[in-house]
């Protein structure tokens, strides 16, 4: 299962990072977060149960003599963080449906969330899931600890796109919906007629750090078609016949690097940490290097 979305070498680099949210307090409850603060204090601050998966070095044998339940010794400075994924499963995200399966934006995206939720279980970051499909939304947690990564990874195989998702409401509906603060991150190909600003700004108000993560694949992005086609909307299934020369497609290119400068504009005015990610680009290069370049992640 695991194989699906990552091999041991991968596993041991996402091992070393860490998720960073630097306009939430992290901490409502104590953890062991690697904070760029670790190592500050070594001095006793509190207990929290077991999860499987701790390092047994930092269980208190004790305790567990004394109440027959293991407990895990925290120390001060080491806090959690609240980690919130969000990932598009609107039917605009089950392309390409021929090809390359290492190219399907849905798998893609699924595979770079799978990444962030190991590094945040890994440093005992407290992760929610959160998947936006036209019958609802799925969730999955909050839980934290290593020991969870397979469940993780078991719910992710199991999802599919479905229909069509007003993204506006879809994150209002999550924002509405989480009750801490915390770093969230959204992997969407950000395909929604109604737009996704007032979303963005529903999680914000709720005090989240808001990282965008758009996923597209190299023919959304630089269409190879030329001539008389029939287009059909996936999500709706509406067609739209066309004819697309030279002209046309220097016009879509053109209007595709608007939208990505509106894009880019609205996060940066907003405070978003915003990257694009091509779905041709090995999906953990996206973590171990725009995502650092973005400081989601260090």
């Amino acid at each position: 299962m695991a194989e699906r979305f990552f091999d041991e070498k991968t596993l041991r680099k996402l091992d070393r990072l860490v998720l960073v949210a630097n306009q939430v307090r992290a901490g409502a409850i104590k953890g062991e977060r690697r904070s760029a603060r670790r190592g500050t204090s070594i001095e006793f601050a509190d207990y929290r149960n077991y999860a499987r998966g701790d390092d047994l070095r930092r269980l208190d044998w004790n305790i567990y003599a004394r109440l027959d339940r293991p407990y895990i010794k925290l120390l001060e400075d080491e806090e959690d963080l609240a980690v919130h994924i969000i990932v598009d499963g609107s039917a605009s995200m089950d392309w390409p449906r021929a090809g390359s399966r290492e190219q399907h934006k849905f798998l893609y995206a699924c595979r770079v969330a799978a990444g962030l939720g190991a590094i945040a279980l890994s440093t005992g970051d407290q992760l929610s899931f959160s998947m936006m499909r036209q019958d609802g939304i799925g969730r999955w947690g909050p839980f934290r600890g290593r020991g969870q990564v397979l469940n993780l990874l078991g719910w992710l195989e199991k999802q599919r796109t479905r229909g069509l998702v007003e993204l506006n409401e879809a994150l209002r509906d999550v924002a509405r919906r989480t009750t801490r603060a915390g770093l969230v991150v959204v992997l969407t190909d950000l395909m929604s007629p109604e737009g996704y600003q007032d979303g963005l700004r529903a999680l914000q108000g709720r005090g989240h750090e808001v990282a965008l993560l758009q996923v597209l694949s190299p023919d959304e992005i630089d269409p190879p078609v030329m001539g008389d086609l029939k287009l059909i909307d996936v999500e709706t299934g509406i067609p739209q016949e066309v004819s697309i020369d030279a002209e046309m497609r220097a016009l879509y290119l053109e209007r595709f690097q608007a939208w990505q400068a509106e894009i880019g504009m609205t996060c940066a005015r907003r405070g978003i940490h915003y990257a694009m990610a091509q779905t041709s680009t090995p999906w953990e290069q996206v973590i171990l290097s725009d995502l650092r370049r973005a400081s989601v992640v260090r």
